[in-house]
Parts: C-alpha cells; structure tokens; sequence
C-alpha cells in the first residue's frame, strides 16, 4: 500500500497537457507537473517518484530528491516563520512546515535542527517536529547484534560520550574516550553495534573492534618508531599525558600495550615502553 512521504517506482498511465498521471495504487492516479517529465517520459514508462502535497494539499508527485523521509530524521535548516510555524528547507518546492507545537524550542530563520518527518493524524499532512525524544524508545525490542553496521545520526552530547539515533529507530551511545574525531549536531557516520546491554541499551562504535585495535595498536608504533624506539609511560601514567600522546584512554592504552607485548613488539620496562626492534 503507497503512503504519503515515500519513494516509489511507478508506472506513467497518461500523459497530459498538465504533465504525466501515474499509477499511485490506493492512492489512485497522481499527477507528475509538467516541469518533472524527462523528455522521454511516455505511457507505460516507469518512474522513480516522492508522493507528498502541493500547497493546496492536492496529493502529487515529484522527481525531485526530499533529504528526509517520513519516518526518518534529517538536519534541516530553518527558511521561514510563519503563524503556523517554522518551514524547514527538505529539497523539495514546498518547504516542510514544523508548527510551533513541536518545536523543541522556538526555531531560528537560517539555523539548522534536527527533526522527525511524520504524517500528523490530525490531517495527514507530512510534518516536521523537534521534539525527537518522543520518537524513540530506549526499551523499543531491536534485533541488533554486535558488528553489525548501522547508519548513526549525532544527536546530542552527555557526560559518557554522544547520543547518536541508529537507523532510524532506536538510540544508541558512542564513548567519548573511544571517538577521535570531531562530531557535530545532526550529522550522518556510519557506525558498528559494540555491544548490547541486558537492558537493551546500545554501545556504538565508529569502527569494528579489530580495526579499532589495530588503528590503535599502529598509533603506539608509530609514536615509538619516531622518538627513538622509546615512550616513558606505561599502564600507570597519567591519563591526561596518555590522551595527549595517544588520542586515546587509560583502559585503551593498557588494552593496547598488552597486545602489542604478547606479539612480542615491544617491551614493558620500569620506566616505559620500547620497541623489541627497530626497522
């Protein structure tokens, strides 16, 4: 069954002066305007098309790429104010109406927020709301499981690291002491399940665990290789000097020595660490 707020490939039934009717299914024939018809477009074509509402609410359809999806969460920037609400910039020629009621504070003309696409059940419009919480669940039923890859939306930032919403659904907390890079509000990584909690709660990570042991693992060689084969720190330095040589924690930094010591490339002294050889 079609729905509104979604991406389908469907058949042209007639061509107008209008432009193409398409076969929208249950929702019946929609017009594709004039202006989206390719100039091969023609009876029996197939076309890939967003179902949504012009401006005066007659359902339609265009070519035109939306950033976002019913059903999905985007970063959208702010374009206008209005007495019904804000309108966000979604790709398309009409913009995406948040109403005030579901801002999760008042939004701001060029500013960018994070936001959820629904169908509001009070006229089946496809609207945008702020209010991201109430869209997800952290004791929702998942069927994650570890290594799997997921697409991560950075959502906020807390104590423990960065809330981030994986595929759409569910939520999900990347480590601070385990990311290395920069992130930003609302924007799209790809990501790796790390573990899954009794409570359900979900641990993310920005890598797989072995590519996350040996990028570590290459960081504490390389540092060795250029000062002389030699690091006068060990499993009980300060933290602090251990994330400015490393980029990396105290729990990380003994994780990784251990390895790098049962493979016999390097050694564990008094004072610090040492290569067994250099090349």
């Amino acid at each position: 069954m079609l729905t509104l707020g979604q991406t389908y490939t469907l058949r042209v039934l007639k061509m107008t002066e209008q432009g193409a009717y398409v076969d929208g299914e249950n929702l019946g024939e929609i017009l594709l305007p004039r202006k989206f018809c390719l100039p091969d477009l023609e009876v029996d074509s197939d076309v890939s098309v967003f179902v949504y509402q012009d401006s005066e609410s007659r359902l339609i359809v265009t070519t035109q790429i939306p950033k976002v999806q019913v059903g999905e969460f985007a970063y959208l920037k702010a374009v206008a104010n209005t007495d019904f609400g804000t309108f966000m910039d979604w790709g398309l020629d009409k913009d995406l109406l948040t109403p005030f009621g579901e801002q999760h504070r008042p939004m701001e003309v060029g500013h960018s927020y994070l936001v959820y696409v629904y169908l509001n059940g009070a006229d089946g419009r496809i609207t945008a709301s702020s209010k991201i919480d109430k869209f997800l669940d952290d004791e929702a039923s998942h069927d994650f499981t570890p290594g799997q890859p997921v697409d991560l939306i950075i959502a906020n930032s807390t104590d423990l690291g960065f809330k981030a919403i994986i595929n759409h659904s569910h939520w999900g907390l990347l480590y601070k002491d385990e990311v290395n890079e920069r992130l930003s509000f609302g924007q799209s990584k790809r990501g790796f399940i790390k573990f899954v909690r009794a409570d359900g709660k979900i641990d993310l990570a920005l890598k797989q665990e072995q590519e996350t042991r040996d990028q570590y693992s290459m960081t504490v060689l390389n540092y060795l290789k250029a000062h002389d084969g030699f690091a006068a720190v060990h499993d009980k330095s300060d933290p602090a000097v251990l994330q400015e040589l490393f980029g990396m924690s105290k729990k990380t930094f003994k994780k990784t020595i251990g390895g790098l010591f049962r493979q016999r490339l390097i050694t564990i002294e008094s004072d610090g660490i040492r290569l067994t050889a250099l090349d």
